[in-house]
């Protein structure tokens, strides 16, 4: 097949002869290192953090889905890191599959049942910091059901952010854990549609 090649010339006539030049971004003002960590109470920013879930569908595939704009705490001290607290509460309300049947059964008693239970939470119990990692352990309460869990944690960025974007410090870390739905009274479908969740969390704490 013949490539078609447009001038550029002909590109700013389509244009309406005017040029417009991107402004250069400045770099990203967070980064990987721990000495930019200070410590105090931050708040989780909810526009940027998300729970991630997938789980086995028949054996015939790793269905996802992603509830958004949790809320909660992390009080830290860098020089005691392993006196770290943190305490999450997650919309369940918020799920979304891409499938607006599935969000909409997820939400019946078979599941969540969010007309009794629209919220699941976190609080953690300990924390062990070991280097940029964390092993967190903490109560999950889901549909009123509360289980000991652990996340695996990993610490991605710390860093001010510009004015443009509030000015405020900010920390991100990412972890992950596994559990069994059926724990929390959320059997439907088991063994056919898998047990085992497996859960990504993406949290980003503003101070």
């Amino acid at each position: 097949m013949r490539k078609i090649l447009i001038p550029a010339a002909a590109l700013i006539a389509l244009a309406g002869g005017s040029v417009v030049i991107a402004q250069q971004m400045p770099a990203a003002p967070g980064a990987k290192d721990p000495a930019r960590v200070t410590g105090g109470t931050y708040q989780i920013d909810p526009g940027h953090t998300q729970i991630v879930f997938a789980y086995d569908h028949m054996g015939f595939s790793n269905n996802v889905g992603v509830i958004s704009e949790p809320t909660g705490t992390l009080t830290l001290d860098p020089k005691n890191p392993n006196a770290a607290k943190v305490s999450v509460e997650v919309p369940v309300t918020n799920i979304k599959t891409g499938i607006a049947k599935l969000d909409e059964h997820l939400m019946k008693a078979d599941f969540f049942d969010t007309a009794k239970f629209p919220k699941a939470s976190f609080v953690s119990t300990g924390v062990k910091v070991q280097g940029t990692s964390a092993e967190i352990n903490g109560n999950l309460t889901i549909k009123g059901v509360t289980k000991p869990v652990t996340l695996d944690a990993d610490f991605y960025g710390a860093g001010k952010a510009p004015a443009m974007a509030g000015g405020k410090e900010n920390i991100g870390f990412v972890a992950t854990t596994r559990i069994k739905r059926s724990d929390f009274n959320m059997g439907y479908g088991v063994p056919m549609v898998g047990d085992a969740i497996e859960l990504k969390i993406v949290a980003a704490f503003q101070k």
